[in-house]
């Protein structure tokens, strides 16, 4: 039995893939476990009666196994790893929130409309720290081999240099060499070329409202 995938389409392009980073994780998982799933493009603005039906909350990603539907996806995530152990993907705890700062002081300094607030900063210690971890333990957070943190961080990483780069024409400094590999590498791996967002302009659209009404 085929697994079923919920994703968000694409603003303004409802039969294309969105640029959703949770559900970006979760193709990912599926994609470097060579896992079959079908996917449902979800239109947020319009959401499907049949959807609101299975999860009435409405959000996305959202799973379908063994006839049960789920969301969440570190609950996703977990459980796909539970059921298709192989190739394991698996991140040592203590490695679990390495770079987990990232997204929301991205998020923090995208909307900022202050440049001496401080946020520009607070993202720039995120990922001075990001860059002393993988100097002492990369290419990836565990070593050699990519796992579930990598997955988690690489769709948040595309939306950190898509929109900073359309709204503050702000990129990550090139004297953080290992981030910049390390964001290289993930961008390059199949699983990402098959699971991005169609086109850059989805993203800056899925931002726009946020940093205009920020």
């Amino acid at each position: 039995m085929a697994i079923e995938i919920c994703v968000k389409a694409a603003t303004g392009a409802p039969d294309v893939l969105g640029d959703c980073p949770f559900c970006q994780r979760v193709l990912l998982t599926l994609e470097e476990k060579k896992v079959s799933y079908k996917t449902h493009l979800i239109n947020l603005d319009s959401k499907p009666e049949w959807f609101l039906e299975v999860n009435p909350d409405g959000k996305v990603p959202l799973i379908k196994f063994d006839e049960k539907w789920v969301s969440d996806s570190d609950v996703i995530v977990g459980l796909i790893e539970e059921k298709y152990p192989e190739p394991s993907l698996i991140t040592p705890p203590e490695l679990a929130s390495v770079g987990s700062k990232i997204f929301p002081k991205f998020v923090g300094f995208l909307k900022s409309k202050d440049e001496n607030d401080g946020t520009e900063q607070a993202l720039l210690d995120e990922l001075n720290a990001l860059e002393e971890h993988l100097k002492n333990k990369g290419p990836y957070v565990n070593g050699e081999k990519v796992t579930a943190v990598d997955l988690s961080l690489a769709p948040k990483l595309y939306h950190l240099k898509v929109a900073l780069g359309h709204f503050k024409k702000w990129s990550v400094p090139e004297s953080l060499t290992h981030v910049h590999n390390y964001i290289k590498s993930l961008f390059s791996r199949e699983s990402f070329e098959k699971t991005k967002p169609a086109k850059e302009e989805y993203v800056i659209a899925g931002w726009a409202p946020k940093v205009n009404n920020a």
